[in-house]
């Protein structure tokens, strides 16, 4: 025992002394005018945990002292971090924590299932839809099969890979009919089910824009390597399939010309913020009227509804989010031959399934990947296939997660963490003098009566597995990846038209994965999600010092707060019912203060790419950002008030004071390093701001950052005209 005591003793001295080290180095390398005394260096404020030391690590490989942090925070943070990465494809923070959580699935998953387990069904049918996956032998055993004769028998053949291909049977609506029974297959159009934004507590139908291949608009609008690349892929997949490449190519060329057409009728994010009032109200009585085009949008709702025993009435609401669109489209496709319209479809079909194909179809997609995400490295196949398995059966694996990884303290601590800054957004609210009083009232009601679901449903840490075993009662897998896939994509599409008839439960978890990492707010439901997922460092650990949870964490739950009074989720009133509660003079305010960060994020540039950010279309999450890390800071500063010297400082980053350190690992949490192909589509796609600008704009529009960090407005991370629209 003596010599486990003096073992024990030398650690702690040996500790001591790097720290005492550290301190010295420190003070010898810092800048005249940041030096303060020894005596403030060398006090025991020094945080000495585990994961003080772990904080502490990350923190000092991102930031680059060589530069200002009044004049780039972005690149402060971040800048030594993106310099040594040498992955930037996937090495934004979010990213780094889904691998780590990846792996963990991956690990969960391996074990295999016998029959004697006492698992629940549910556990072990995960665990086989996973070996069925990770498998590649049996898949490449069981070849091409299984789809082409779904391809022939059920959805009329692919006249790309066939020689004679008959046209005399073809019927758009019933080849999209047959398509639709296999969940995730929008082609062309797009229907299912959708809460009623008039009454929350009910669904309704839902018609609206299909998807594309390439996924926006701007990819077909000039010719380019991706274009090439993506007729390559076409042409390539025909090619496995038939040695008739001339008809191959003429396909190809048709299919892809088509899609640019459609591609034509869509609208940009943007434009679909400002064009707020375009959709159109109607019931399935009135749907034919409403939209009289030769492709008879009420019997492709009616037949889809039907294959999943659900009957439509003539006073079932629908909504048609894009009436010019559908009006478009229908025109096009008026106007294309039956051959066109096959090969597309089947095309667009094959593009949902070719990665549980054998491996020389997924190499094919890989080739494409290559150019058009820019990705130079393939992930491992268990993680593709623990992820596969996360995406379709979540609960079941988040139940295995959190009973092996999950601290369930983080819960409680994040359950009070969002109490104080739900009560700092609601004095941010009081303080305003812009609203009127009427308004005010609303905003703090709604405020107020925000659902939080956080970590994890409840049912999932229960012995009880009654509530999972019938969640997942038909997801019954055997050996056969493919099989299991097209079962599945039947089980999906089943559910979505069957939860027309479903009642709303504003309080219930919902459908989010809580093994995932990330953060929901929902406007139907005026109801917070923060998943299990992102409860771990950098964003939040239960031993980390206030001002790192709070900095991080803390402004995405205050972030999540905010959805609810941007300029989308303030047309939405406390129940998640959109009618109007705000007056008019109050509106028009929000709309000219919400402009100054329009303006501002409008102005940013994409660095190496000289091109501007897109402020009308990111509005929303910029607005979030601002007033995200706002209610962050006033919660943290209340939290600490009570006891302002409770949190240590870390060990190598003590000349930081812990406001500083709020800022810092806010930033932290941003940082990135990426190619210029996967900036452009962040400009181009994203709803939410490249990194640099998510950490740059809301910190030069704060007052208390400046203070922080004695910088002087006007420079240039410090706004003279501070954009504050709460």
């Amino acid at each position: 025992m003596s010599r486990i005591r003096s073992e024990r003793r030398r650690i702690v001295l040996g500790i001591l002394f790097v720290i005492f080290l550290s301190q010295i180095v420190l003070y010898a390398i810092l800048p005249e005018n940041n030096k303060t005394t020894p005596k403030t260096i060398m006090n025991n404020e020094s945080c000495v945990t585990p994961y003080c030391f772990k904080a502490a690590k990350y923190l000092i490989e991102g930031i680059d002292e060589t530069v200002d942090p009044c004049e780039d925070f972005y690149q402060f943070v971040c800048g030594k971090l993106i310099k040594n990465n040498r992955t930037p494809h996937d090495s934004t923070t979010l990213d780094l924590l889904q691998t780590k959580l990846d792996d963990n699935i991956v690990d969960i998953l391996t074990l295999s299932s016998t029959n004697d387990t006492n698992e629940p069904k549910a556990i072990i049918n995960a665990r086989n839809l996973y070996h069925s996956c990770i498998n590649e032998q049996h898949i490449e055993d069981e070849g091409i099969d299984p789809i082409l004769s779904l391809i022939n028998n059920e959805f009329g053949g692919w006249p790309i890979i066939q020689r004679s291909w008959d046209n005399s049977t073809f019927d758009l609506l019933n080849l999209l009919f047959k398509l639709q029974k296999y969940s995730n297959n929008n082609i062309i159009f797009s229907i299912g089910t959708s809460i009623n934004d008039k009454n929350s507590t009910e669904y309704i139908l839902k018609i609206s824009a299909g998807d594309l291949g390439l996924g926006q608009r701007e990819d077909y609008m000039n010719e380019s390597k991706i274009i090439v690349a993506y007729q390559r892929y076409m042409f390539d997949l025909a090619s496995l399939l038939s040695n008739d490449t001339y008809t191959i190519k003429q396909d190809v060329n048709d299919m892809y010309k088509l899609e640019k057409e459609l591609a034509k009728c869509y609208r940009t994010t943007g434009e679909q913020q400002q064009r707020s009032n375009a959709r159109i109200r109607t019931t399935v009585g009135k749907l034919r009227h409403q939209l009289h085009r030769s492709f008879d949008f009420t019997d492709y709702l009616t037949s889809a509804y039907a294959s999943a025993n659900v009957t439509l009435m003539d006073s079932d609401i629908v909504i048609i989010e894009d009436i010019d669109y559908l009006y478009g489209v229908s025109s096009i496709i008026e106007q294309v031959s039956p051959r066109i319209l096959q090969n597309y479809a089947i095309w667009r079909f094959m593009m949902h399934i070719i990665d549980k194909l054998p491996k020389r179809f997924q190499n094919i997609k890989d080739n494409f990947d290559h150019v058009f995400r820019e990705t130079t490295t393939e992930q491992a196949r268990p993680v593709i296939c623990g992820s596969f398995v996360n995406d379709i059966m979540g609960f079941a694996v988040s139940k295995l997660y959190i009973t092996k990884y999950f601290d369930d303290n983080a819960r409680n601590q994040t359950f009070e963490m969002i109490a104080n800054i739900r009560k700092a957004f609601i004095d941010m609210l009081e303080d305003s003098t812009w609203m009127d009083t009427m308004s005010k009232t609303k905003a703090i009601e709604k405020a107020l009566v925000i659902d939080e679901q956080i970590g994890y449903p409840d049912y999932l840490a229960s012995d009880n597995v009654t509530e999972l075993e019938i969640q997942y009662a038909d997801y019954v897998f055997n050996s056969s990846l493919i099989n299991n896939y097209l079962k599945l994509l039947q089980i999906k599409a089943k559910e979505e038209f069957q939860l027309l008839r479903k009642h709303v439960d504003r309080k219930a978890w919902g459908s989010l994965i809580p093994t995932e990492v990330n953060a929901f707010y929902s406007v139907f439901k005026n109801q917070i999600t923060i998943l299990t997922g992102i409860l771990q460092k950098p964003f939040f650990d239960r031993d980390a010092p206030k001002y790192l949870n709070y900095g991080s964490i803390g402004a995405v739950i205050g972030h999540e707060i905010t959805h609810g009074f941007d300029d989308s989720g303030r047309q939405y009133d406390k129940d998640g019912n959109k009618i109007p509660w705000w007056r008019e003079e109050t509106i028009a305010k929000f709309i000219g203060r919400k402009a100054c960060i329009v303006d501002q994020y409008s102005n940013f540039t994409v660095p190496n790419l000289n091109i501007n950010a897109n402020g009308d279309k990111t509005q929303n999450e910029d607005i979030a950002d601002n007033i995200g890390l706002r209610v962050a800071f006033y919660a943290y500063q209340k939290s600490i008030q009570a006891n302002p010297n409770a949190d240590k400082r870390l060990p190598g980053l003590s000349k930081y004071s812990p406001t500083q350190m709020f800022f810092i690992n806010y930033a932290h949490t941003q940082c990135a390093k990426m190619t210029d192909a996967y900036a452009r589509d962040g400009v181009e796609s994203d709803v939410h701001s490249l990194g640099q600008f998510r950490v740059n704009g809301p910190t030069s529009n704060f007052v208390e950052f400046d203070r922080a960090f004695n910088c002087k407005p006007g420079q240039g991370n410090s706004r003279v005209n501070k954009c504050t629209v709460w």
